[in-house]
């Protein structure tokens, strides 16, 4: 479930209290007082038999005995009574229940009970074991908390209920209000996804912010975090970060890749800003709901004190930050305005005896600056000025320009000291315009500012398209696998491991396996024909990284030597590891390229996140180096470059000093090549490319080793592990038009943006206006991004094309809701290739998937006017009724589950 009544608990009508009590300090008392100090208007019914009434309200001794039925249960009694009442609340007609009770264990069976006792009326559950939740707007207290927070555009989700309190007291104390607060405690039913999906569509909710120890669904959690994050700024605090992380893993990757790294790069992924620190979690509450967005990420700081705006650069540059360049207009106009002394740069110096008129001049005059995008107005106390005077300068200024309706950037504001400058802090908090002590807070708000920005920019990119020779041989990976699958081996030898990546465009060095040293000596003479040193490797299933027990050995030139190294090697072995089972060893050419970088590309199993994919710098320290990113699967272009660039090695791969630099293209295609091997193949569970070795030249595989899921569960079924749905790659088909020839239809991709400029062009004013119910042709690159960038995990676009893939001839759509029961389809053709059979083929298609998806219906609104659709929809099925509402809209249903 995600969304579905949801609005029982968020914006109920009427709630009942069961386990209210009339006794000082019980939970069923702290409850009763909250709920009827908060203002709630709707009817607030008590409920418990030992009781007639409560502080004068008339007490229940029964979910029957209600004079109405309740949108909301707040529950507060022993935990082996609720899954009873949670089925008379069903039962009754109730939505939602908040469960404050703890003690609903797995090991106990109560968790499961209550969730069996809630399922067949659907009715939702927050909680168990939590503070219960807030909704200001309504007056809405259902939790025992110390304070009831004021009504605001900031909703704050939290797994845990001791945060909700502290948080409560710092909003207080910045006059900073709550669209919701939701207490979730041990999310049995209701989580941080469905919360999420719930605020991302809500139109009282300006900013979330979201503390965390654990993501139980974390596909539901990206697709709702996206989806939110799309619309509005979304912080994270997640604890545990420095849980053990490392765990025994048959690769280098496995110990690498940390649940933290992923946790962070899951985040990014979803355009996430994370903090670390209850703090920051404020600091950036306070600049995001109390500030438009940023249009740049170029910061003027105007101040009394030049320290003071010194400390404020300094870290503005740690947090990698931009100062604004002030123009020579602007620099007139300052010297206008204020003494010789001033700085004539950024930051803005008034110098100390700054008095309400300097402020507000040099205010006026840091908005106007063109090269600006945001002002941090500072103030260091004096015996000369009143920092209160300066307060109320900065506010006129604010005032006369939204009065006035003039340009006004975000400001920021930073009033250094104590006693001072509370005044002048709370009436900022009064204005609505953020306020922080110190320099340091004040530029880290900023920073969350563009942080931001940044976020909503990477959710929007389009990435550059694969080359057309692209092309990958899933087959001869599989065939590669067999025979470590038919013995029952998890682990891939390393000549199986390099015939899977060469399958998948990875250049390889060839490898050759001999049993026995005898055998190296005869195998090594043959490459040495032609090649001039060998490597001689041990093959064990046993060993996980060679080199720790001399089980690598480079640059030989000689066969005889070969051979020896290979006896020397099997008993230092033999000694050091006498339970590991020796296979033989392997003998390949050594690769001599001077210069090239030794880099690792790996895959690990995430227990929350699934499958990641690692980059690093590798060789034989790369735990040491700890070097290293990771990013969730699937990658492109665009996003397996961002994940280089997080690593220091990335700047060794350009050119610098005169070396060529790598080629970062072929980098990035391995990385690219990686991800779609194991979404293909998801039964790997572990991968290690270690060493990768890069040059201008290109890159080659040295060494490679793979772990697969032995379960034999299928593809379909371990790409659930996935945290982002890959693209569904078997919905590709070709279908053959009666005229016209084939048409290929396949899902929609990111990288199909460029088609839509001559698609576009190909659709006629009327048929736009129809079909998108648009007056004109909208092609901004947000626009279709929109219908590009989709979550397959929530939407399907299925495009037809010429076989060639030239030319785009139609697309058909959905966008299911976040219950993914419902999905609201939309189809469009060419205008000058109406009539050839495009969109019914679409059309079938569509609903083929949407039936292989479980979706219950799909439903669209069609112009009356849209003749032909209307005609399609009944010869497919649908049902079509009028639009009660608009006499011009005819609304359209197809029954899925009962087999239209």
């Amino acid at each position: 479930m995600t969304i579905r009544k949801l609005e029982y608990a968020l914006n109920p009508g009427s709630l009942a209290l069961i386990g209210a009590s009339p006794r000082p300090g019980s939970l069923g008392n702290t409850l009763m007082q909250n709920l009827r100090a908060g203002g709630f208007e709707g009817p607030i019914w008590p409920v418990n038999p030992r009781y007639a009434e409560i502080d004068g309200v008339t007490c229940h001794p029964d979910i029957a005995a209600l004079p109405g039925t309740p949108d909301l249960a707040v529950i507060a009694t022993p935990p082996q009574v609720v899954p009873g009442l949670l089925g008379d609340l069903g039962a009754r007609g109730t939505g939602a229940a908040v469960i404050i009770t703890a003690g609903f264990g797995r090991e106990n069976g109560l968790r499961q009970a209550i969730l069996d006792a809630a399922q067949p009326t659907c009715l939702r559950i927050v909680g168990p074991n939590c503070l219960g939740l807030f909704v200001p707007r309504i007056g809405l207290n259902a939790s025992f908390a110390h304070l009831t927070p004021a009504d605001g555009k900031l909703a704050f989700l939290s797994q845990s209920g001791a945060l909700v309190g502290a948080v409560l007291e710092w909003a207080a104390s910045r006059k900073i209000g709550f669209s919701y607060m939701v207490s979730m405690g041990d999310m049995a039913d209701v989580d941080v996804g469905d919360l999420l999906d719930y605020l991302a569509g809500d139109i009282h909710t300006r900013a979330i912010l979201l503390y965390l120890e654990t993501i139980p669904n974390p596909r539901k959690f990206m697709s709702a975090a996206r989806s939110a994050a799309r619309a509005k700024p979304v912080v994270i605090v997640k604890s545990g970060r420095h849980a053990a992380s490392a765990k025994a893993a048959a690769t280098h990757t496995g110990a690498l890749a940390g649940s933290d790294v992923v946790a962070d790069a899951a985040f990014r992924r979803a355009g996430l800003l994370r903090v670390h620190e209850l703090e920051e979690l404020f600091i950036a509450a306070e600049g995001l709901t109390r500030q438009k967005p940023l249009a740049g990420d170029r910061l003027t700081i105007l101040t009394n004190g030049g320290g003071a705006g010194v400390l404020a650069v300094d870290r503005l540059m740690d947090l990698k930050g931009r100062l604004a360049e002030l123009d020579d207009d602007t620099i007139a106009t300052l010297d206008g305005t204020l003494p010789d002394t001033w700085s004539r740069a950024n930051p803005i110096d008034i110098i100390g005896d700054a008095g309400p008129e300097r402020y507000e001049a040099a205010l006026e005059a840091a908005l106007d600056a063109p090269g600006s995008d945001a002002v941090l107005v500072m103030n260091c106390p004096t015996g000369l000025t009143s920092p209160t005077a300066a307060a109320e300068a900065v506010l006129k200024v604010a005032r006369e320009r939204q009065a006035g309706n003039r340009p006004l950037k975000p400001i920021l504001t930073n009033w250094l000291g104590a006693d001072g400058a509370e005044p002048a802090r709370d009436m900022f908090a009064e204005a609505g315009i953020p306020t922080y002590e110190t320099p340091a807070d004040s530029v880290r708000s900023f920073s969350y500012l563009t942080g931001y920005r940044k976020a909503q920019m990477e959710l929007m990119r389009t990435p550059p398209s694969l080359p057309r020779d692209f092309s990958v041989d899933t087959d001869a990976a599989r065939q590669a696998m067999q025979p470590a699958r038919a013995a029952n081996r998890g682990l891939l030898t390393e000549p199986e491991a390099k015939a899977v990546l060469a399958a998948y465009g990875i250049a390889t060095v060839a490898t050759e396996v001999a049993e026995n040293p005898e055998e190296v000596r005869r195998v090594a003479g043959t490459l040495l024909k032609t090649e001039p040193a060998v490597v001689i490797k041990i093959l064990s299933e046993d060993i996980t990284h060679k080199t720790d027990v001399g089980g690598v050995r480079l640059d030989i030139a000689s066969a005889e030597i070969a051979g020896d190294v290979a006896e020397a090697m099997a008993a230092r072995i033999a000694a050091a590891a006498p339970e590991a089972r020796i296979q033989g060893f392997t003998v390949q050419p050594m690769v001599n390229r001077p210069g090239a970088h030794e880099l690792i590309v790996g895959v690990a199993d995430d227990e929350i996140f699934g499958p990641v994919i690692l980059f690093g710098a590798g060789g034989t320290a790369v735990e040491v180096m700890d070097d290293k990113a990771v990013g969730l699967p699937p990658l492109d272009l665009l996003l397996a470059r961002e994940l280089m660039a997080e690593t220091r090695v990335a700047r060794l791969l350009e050119s610098h000093r005169g070396l060529a630099g790598a080629d970062l293209d072929a980098v990035a295609m391995t990385l690219v090549r990686i991800s779609q091997l194991i979404v293909d193949c998801p039964e790997i569970r572990e991968l290690d490319i270690n060493p990768l070795l890069a040059d201008a030249a290109g890159v080659i595989a040295l060494d490679a080793r793979i772990r697969m899921d032995g379960s034999g569960a299928p593809a379909a079924m371990s790409r659930e592990r996935f945290a982002i749905r890959p693209y569904p790659s078997e919905w590709e088909t070709e279908v053959e038009l009666e005229h016209d020839g084939p048409l290929r239809i396949r899902p929609i991709r990111p990288t199909d943006e460029h088609y839509y400029g001559t698609f576009f062009d190909n659709l006629e004013a009327e048929d736009v206006r129809l079909r998108l119910f648009i007056p004109q042709k909208a092609l901004s690159h947000a626009f279709i991004a929109r219908f590009t960038q989709i979550d397959y995990a929530r939407a399907m676009a299925f495009v037809a094309f010429d076989r060639d893939e030239e030319t785009m001839c139609g697309v058909a759509r959905f966008a299911a809701d976040p219950d993914y029961t419902r999905g609201e389809y939309a189809v469009i053709v060419r205008s000058d290739l109406k009539g050839k059979g495009i969109g019914w083929a679409l059309m079938q298609h569509l609903i083929a998937y949407a039936k292989a998806e479980g979706l219950q219906e799909l439903h669209g609104s069609v112009l009356r006017e849209n003749t032909t659709m209307l005609q399609m929809c009944e010869e497919l099925s649908f049902e079509v009724a009028a639009d009660p509402e608009d006499p011009s809209v005819r609304e359209v249903v197809l029954r899925l589950a009962d087999g239209g």
